[in-house]
Parts: structure tokens; sequence; C-alpha cells
């Protein structure tokens, strides 16, 4: 049993010293995104109708660290400053998908093909869901919801908040190096700290404990692994950078990477509570544009990246060199980023209130 613990721990820090760097760099990337597409810049660039709004939405979406639940005040800001449906759902769509940080985390645990892949499909997804939200509701009555929306969300904050009229007229939303800083190196980790954490814990678990390659028998590539991922990530709470380590645990167990995709995309772009919103939001149909794009483009990737391409995953160091002293190896940069990356989640887990 001891022997178990060690063997799960050592895969643990393995993990941890993979993504530390990476992750590190996207909290940077993240402080910089957060100063200067403020929510007051966003609502000026995408609140009014049209095509180039929705390819706009899903461009600017992409490297925001916004969650499904994190990106609904500021979407629906976005709709009552006047975006059009389709601007709305594709910035839903794009934005929860990836992040400077999740995009950091994809490249560090499953390599550069996953992470540009995962970054295509997102720009698409969100273009493709705001054309055809714009296109199904074209006869409807051109209206602009003032109700707020309410959410749960699976970690509690973003990188980029939506202001309140207080914060606009205090000035709490104009660029700040100091309000850049404290989104990118305090509010995010806090915010992710636990899901990310539980993810890396599960990712170590399973891969100090499951062979690997053991479910590549019962789950072959094909139409039922990508279904499963599917129902999987849709209704389940996961933010993009939790999902990342998740991701890694199922293609060492033996998943396809195609199918590991297929739940990088459906986990991080939906879940119930935020359905329910979008249904009284946005209404049906531009509801329904959402989860079908997303249903649509997640299978069509997971079928398309096992069929191009060749996925290499970046091994944990303690899987395949069996012992502590692989661990020891490691490079001392790497320590110390794990080091400030705990420092950083640390007040994640420890805040008051829960």
């Amino acid at each position: 049993m001891i022997d178990k613990l060690i063997e799960i721990a050592l895969a643990v820090v393995g993990v941890i010293l993979l993504m530390a760097p990476y992750l590190l760099l996207g909290f940077a990337i993240a402080a910089l995104l957060s100063f200067f597409f403020t929510p007051a810049w966003v609502r000026r660039h995408l609140g009014r109708p049209g095509l180039l709004q929705v390819v706009k939405a899903s461009l600017i979406g992409v490297p925001l660290p916004l969650c499904s639940c994190g990106v609904l005040p500021l979407a629906f800001s976005l709709r009552k400053s006047g975006a059009s449906k389709g601007a709305t759902v594709s910035f839903l769509v794009s934005t929860p998908q990836t992040g400077a940080d999740c995009l950091m985390l994809t490249y560090s645990l499953l390599g550069p093909v996953m992470a540009f892949f995962l970054l295509g499909v997102a720009f698409f997804s969100g273009i493709l869901s705001g054309w055809l939200t714009d296109w199904m509701c074209r006869n409807e009555p051109v209206e602009v919801p003032v109700q707020e929306a309410s959410h749960t969300c699976c970690c509690e904050g973003n990188g980029v908040q939506a202001s309140s009229p207080v914060q606009e007229r205090t000035g709490e939303d104009a660029r700040s190096p100091s309000r850049a800083l404290r989104n990118g190196f305090i509010t995010l980790p806090r915010d992710m700290a636990r899901p990310l954490l539980l993810g890396v814990l599960a990712a170590g678990v399973v891969t100090a404990l499951v062979p690997q390659g053991y479910l590549a028998d019962y789950l072959s590539p094909g139409p039922l692994s990508y279904l499963l991922a599917l129902s999987i990530g849709i209704p389940m709470y996961v933010c993009s950078a939790s999902a990342v380590p998740i991701a890694a645990m199922l293609i060492h167990a033996g998943v396809s990477p195609g199918a590991a995709m297929v739940f990088l995309i459906a986990g991080p772009a939906t879940n119930t509570a935020a359905l329910f919103t979008l249904w009284n939001q946005i209404g049906r149909r531009a509801t329904f544009a959402y989860l079908a794009t997303i249903c649509v483009v997640a299978l069509v990737s997971g079928i398309v990246l096992d069929l191009l391409f060749t996925v290499v995953v970046p091994a944990v160091p303690h899987l395949h060199e069996h012992g502590a002293s692989s661990l020891a190896g490691m490079p001392l940069w790497q320590w110390i980023a794990s080091g400030v990356l705990l420092l950083l989640l640390l007040p994640g887990l420890v805040r008051k209130g829960d």
C-alpha cells in the first residue's frame, strides 16, 4: 500500500514538473491579455451585430482565460451592449475551450499537435456557431435581454471579468498594470487551483496504477469512444486547464488522442448550468446552435485527429524510468517553477467561505 502511494506521489510530482514552466508562462500571457482586453474594450469592439463581429468574437475569445461559466457575465454584457446573438454565441463557444494558460498546459502535457489543433478548433467552432446562430435566428425580432446572468462556476473567477457600472465610473475597468498582474498571477491561479490540482491528482493516480494502454482494447478509436467522451464532457463542470491533465490521463490509459480531443472541446465549452442560462438569455434556437456546433465539431475533430495526425504525448518522467532518481535528474529551473506554481495555487486551496 505504501509503495502504491509513493508511486502515485511521484507521478503527481512528475506531472507538475512538466506543466509548471508552461503554466507560469500562460499566467504571464493572461496578465498581458488582461491589460489590453478590458471588458470595456471587448464590448466596444463586439457590441455591434454582423458577420465581422462573429469572426472578431471568436478571435478575441480564443486566448482569454475564461471557463464555461465565468464567460457568461461578459458574454451577456456584450449582448446588452448590442452584440448579435451570433457574436454572443461565437464568444461563448470559442472562449472556454482555450486560453493562454490552457494552451501552454496542453503544449506541456499533450504536445504541440494537440495544442495547435485545439487552438484551430476553438477558433473555427466559434465562427461556425456564430454564423449558424445568426442564420437560425434571422427571422426573430431584434431584442436585447436585460436580465443579468446568474451562474454557478466550476472555477469561481476569471482573468477578464464583466464590469459593473460602478467599476466603469470609478475607473476599475481601465487598463492598469497592477490590475493585469493581479488577474494573471493572483486571481487566475487562485480560481483554477482546486479543479486543476484535482485533475493532476487524478492523472497521477491513473498513470501510476493503470498500465499504459490498458483501455486500448476496449476503447479503440471509433464512434463508441468519441460518443463516450462527448457524453462525459457535455454535462461536466470542468475548466479548460483542469481538463488537460484529465485528457493526458485518458491517453495514458489507452484512449485515442481523438477521443481525448472530443473531451477537451466538449468539457470546457459546456455544462448544464450554462445551458440553462443560455436558454433563458438567448432563446432555444441560439442554444441549439451553440450545443449542436460543439457536438458536431468535437466529434469531427476527434475523427480527423486520429486519422490524419500521429500525436506524441510527452512522457511523465516517473512512468518511464521508474523511480525517484528520474525526478531528481530534472533541471533545477523546473523544480523552481513548480515551487512558484504551487505558491500561486495555494491561496485557492485555503480560501475561506467555501
